[in-house]
């Protein structure tokens, strides 16, 4: 196993509403059958038991934890948790993200609320768990942080505190890489683990025949709603009830559609306000 007693603390290892399986919690269950100790790090501490307890049943090690990514003491609480239990942190994996949910909104639209909100959940957490933890890498010598961006970070997206808060990540990430390259990064992206990653969410998530809602922007779209008869995962890996319709419309952008012309849109939908998927 490529992880074999590795320490991992993910933060945003639970799992919001619905019958999916997130990026958080699926990562949690690979980097277990790799061999990982996890540390499952949510704001909703029952998330985080949930997916301990899925990573458990399949023989992993995995320790839920309450924090939030706005507050820098419960991240640092975090890091401090997960070094005391063993002794080193081998991989931080920052997972947190938000934008309609955090009302997100076009540039002409956008609040300062919702913009600091935004900003503060998708970059800042990530800056302040990295903070933390780069300390106990230093020290040990070795370490590994993924943080997770957008391809809305690179291409035409017209929520502008998601675009702005990915497109951060990734120069953050990039200086980080800078300053220590030799100590955090070991060509993950290129390994046979994240091919394995990408094997396992090919098998987990089959393709699904449902409706997209899209909102018309100039000279492109946004999805603003999507609904389907079934799940997108493997009910067994889910926590849902019976017949729910797979509806996620408050987390939109899951379907992505880019720089498709207005006139396209409108030729394939008289209504051009929803699209068959």
């Amino acid at each position: 196993m490529r992880l074999q007693q590795k320490v991992a603390v993910i933060v945003g290892a639970g799992q919001t509403p619905g019958e999916g399986l997130g990026n958080g919690r699926a990562t949690a269950m690979r980097f277990a059958q790799e061999g990982a100790r996890i540390l499952a790090v949510d704001r909703d501490l029952a998330s985080a038991e949930e997916t301990t307890g899925l990573v458990r049943k399949e023989g992993g090690e995995c320790v839920p934890f309450e924090a939030d990514v706005t507050r820098e003491s419960t991240l640092a609480a975090a890091i401090g948790h997960a070094h005391k239990l063993w002794g080193r942190i081998d991989i931080l994996h920052n997972n947190v993200g938000v934008s309609i949910a955090g009302g997100d909104a076009s540039p002409l639209e956008i609040t300062e609320e919702a913009f600091d909100r935004v900003s503060a959940i998708n970059l800042r957490g990530t800056i302040m768990a990295c903070k933390h933890a780069l300390p106990i890498m230093r020290d040990q010598r070795s370490g590994v942080i993924i943080n997770i961006s957008s391809m809305a970070a690179w291409v035409d997206y017209p929520l502008v505190a998601y675009k702005a808060t990915k497109a951060g990540m990734i120069a953050y990430t990039q200086q980080l890489a800078l300053q220590y390259a030799t100590l955090v990064y070991n060509g993950l992206w290129f390994s046979p683990l994240r091919s394995a990653l990408q094997a396992f969410m090919d098998e987990t998530t089959p393709p699904v025949t449902g409706t997209a809602k899209v909102k018309l922007y100039r000279g492109s779209c946004a999805v603003v709603g999507r609904k389907a008869a079934s799940s997108l995962y493997d009910h067994a890996l889910a926590t849902y009830e019976e017949g729910d319709a797979f509806q996620h419309g408050a987390a939109a952008g899951f379907i992505h559609v880019w720089s498709l012309p207005t006139k396209t849109w409108a030729a394939a939908s008289s209504a051009a306000d929803t699209v068959g998927v």
